[in-house]
Order: structure tokens, then sequence, then C-alpha cells
């Protein structure tokens, strides 16, 4: 089996919400190249695939049931905002790191994050040498990876069972890579499934560690709750539904729930009524907004930062009577994210210009150095035109 053969499939997102292009988003593909790589690997039928869809293309769980076996390498182009820019690489399940056509390096160099994928409702003892072969693999060809355990199909089973796998899995897979020598390589470890939202939860943290602004982020988050009185907040990507970034404190999985709940609320009702009796108009857009009060005196508080970002708030009963404090607070957050948007752009332009310049003068040097290695007499060389021969 070549696995040279890949398709690739880009744009995963749908704009059923009226999204339209993001600004930067025509100079920002110049540099597509250089994203970040999510690799999703594993045995056949352990879910890899399932995952995908349901993060990224919204697929509701029941229809993975019909979703056929991976047979290929799947790229999936995420280009949603201009935090969350990555190519996620589907691997089929048999795939064999000693054919002669995989190409580790290329394969493994440009990679940001590697999630193996273990079904915990099979015997996990082949999946557990895979993980070891996986692993020594890539962390030959690029240290700099990070490795994510999911520990899949959790759902329906209970709590003793979750918690025996997870140590069983952890203990395996540790020992394993200190029998091969790489005691230092660390491993994370996620209980998943597409059942509920702790798939959307573990790979928002996959996704946070390929953020380079994450920390300013986390910073404005935290400065932000402060000042404004706020028990929780979250900055969601809304069309994923997972978070780039939240505030210190700790992240409870029920509250996580309720503000995804809500984006979709937000979202649902916004196609239905928002753009009425202007289809053209975006349902999601600089006036949306949502207030949902609970019955134990919380209040739930979603604004829109920018056409693909959200940031959903958790707020006593109490502390929402100061709204123009919270709203205030909430326009000088909008413009810090704006500006570190801006930075971001910037950066990205500055490093494709340097690329486009030492791609120039390699250019230029090998050229010469050709030349004058043959002999010939000293031409006049032009990048991009024909010498003349003298």
């Amino acid at each position: 089996m070549s696995y040279q053969d890949e398709e690739e499939q880009v744009g995963s997102f749908p704009k059923d919400f009226g999204y339209g292009d993001f600004e930067h988003e025509s100079d920002s593909n110049r540099v597509s190249d250089d994203k970040p790589r999510i690799l999703l690997m594993g045995l056949r039928r352990s879910g890899k695939s399932s995952i995908q869809k349901v993060v990224f293309h919204k697929m509701s769980p029941n229809e993975t049931l019909f979703l056929e076996s991976t047979n290929k390498i799947v790229k999936d182009d995420i280009n949603n905002n201009s935090f969350v820019q990555f190519q996620i690489w589907d691997f089929p399940g048999q795939i064999d790191f000693f054919d002669p056509t995989f190409d580790s390096d290329m394969i493994f160099g440009g990679c940001g994050a590697l999630v193996f994928v273990i079904d915990a409702q099979d015997d996990y003892l082949e999946a557990l040498t895979k993980l070891n072969q996986t692993v020594t693999k890539a962390h030959k060809v690029n240290p700099r990876i990070k490795f994510e355990v999911f520990i899949h199909k959790v759902d329906g089973v209970s709590d003793d069972f979750k918690m025996e796998s997870q140590r069983d899995i952890h203990s395996r897979a540790t020992d394993d890579l200190a029998d091969a020598g790489l005691e230092g390589v660390h491993l994370n470890f996620h209980l998943t499934s597409i059942y509920d939202h702790s798939i959307f939860e573990a790979f928002s943290k996959v996704v946070q560690k390929l953020i380079p602004q994450l920390a300013a982020l986390e910073n404005l988050l935290n400065l932000f709750i402060h000042n404004s009185g706020i028990e929780k907040a979250f900055l969601f990507d809304v069309v994923s539904k997972i978070y780039i970034a939240t505030d210190a404190t700790p992240v409870d999985m029920q509250s996580y729930e309720l503000c995804c709940d809500m984006i979709d609320v937000v979202i649902d009702l916004s196609c239905i009524y928002g753009s009425r009796d202007n289809p053209d108009v975006p349902a999601f857009d600089n006036q949306s907004s949502s207030i949902i009060k609970m019955n134990n005196s919380t209040v739930l508080y979603l604004r829109e930062v920018n056409k693909f970002l959200a940031l959903v708030c958790i707020i006593r009963e109490e502390s929402f009577a100061r709204q123009g404090v919270i709203d205030y607070n909430f326009l000088c957050f909008r413009e810090a994210i704006t500006q570190v948007f801006e930075l971001r752009f910037k950066h990205q332009k500055l490093e494709a210009l340097e690329q486009d310049s030492d791609n120039a003068s390699d250019y230029r040097v090998n050229a010469i150095s050709s030349i004058n290695g043959s002999g010939s007499k000293n031409y006049d060389l032009h990048i991009g035109s024909k010498s003349s021969m003298g």
C-alpha cells in the first residue's frame, strides 16, 4: 500500500451560520504549509475518523456508525480564525512505519501534536504496542511533538471501569517507553467519548498547545474576570465548540457543557430569527449576545468577540447587577484580542517575507556557485528570468 497517494479535504468548517471569509484569510493561505499538524493515529475502528467528523464537521455521533474505515491518509485544513490554524491528518489503522514509502521526516517533521486513539472497550494490548512504535518513531524525528492519548469509547461504562482502564493504560504505556529508553517523553491521557462533551474538552487542550499566544489570552481572561466579578470565562471557537483559552480557575465539566449548549441555542435561534429579513446578513455578528438565567442564581452571558470567537461567562446573579461594568470591561477585552490578532497576522506576514527572502538568496547563491564551478564567464543573473550569455 502506498501512503504517498493521499486524499486531501480542505475547508472542513461548515459555513451554515453565515460566516464570511476572515479578513486575513487570503494572506494567511501562503503560510498554510507551515501550519502545525495534528496527527490522528490508532488501530482500525478505534474511532479516529468519528472524532474528526463530530468535532470539526458537526456530524451527529449516531451518523458515525455508517462511516467507512479509513484506508488512506486524509488531510483536513482547519483555518477558522487567527488562533485555530492547523491541519489534521487522519491515518489508516493499518499503516506500517517500516514501509519504504512511509516518509517519517515529512510526516512527523512539521507535527505539533500526535493524538493516539485507543478503544477502551477492546483488548488494547495491540494498541499499546502500536503506541510505543509510533511514539518512538515520531520522537526520533521531532522531539518537540506533544503526545496525547485518547482513551476512547468510555460511554456507557462505569466510573470504576474508566479509572481502572486509564490507570492500566497509563502504567503500561509509560513502562514500555521506559524500556525503550524514552523516560523523558511525556504522554497526556484523556477519557473521551463522542456522545458527550469530553471529546470537545480533550481536543480543546490539544489545540491550546498549538497556540503561541495562549499565555496572553489567559492573562487577558484573568484580568477580565477579576475586574468584572465573573466566576468563569471561556473563549470559544463557535463552530467547533472547542475553547481556545480560559482563565486560571479549574474547569468544571458541567459548566463547560452548559456553555457549549448555550452556543448551540444562540446559533440555532440566530439562524431561525436573526437573518429572516435579509438572508445575506450573518446570523452570528458583532451584535450577537445572550443572557440565560439559571435556577441556581447563576447567569450565563455570551458576547461575540469576532465572527469566529465568542466569550461565554458564568456569573453570579448578584454580580450581574453590575452589567454596565461587565460590558465596558468586555469592550476593553475585545479590543485587546483584536490587537493580539493583528500582531499574529503581522508576524505571519513577516515570517512569509523572510522565508521568501531566504529562498531567493539560496537560489542566487546556488546559481552563482553552479556557473563559477563550471569555469564559465561571469554572467549577469536575474532571478526569475533567463541569464544572457555574452
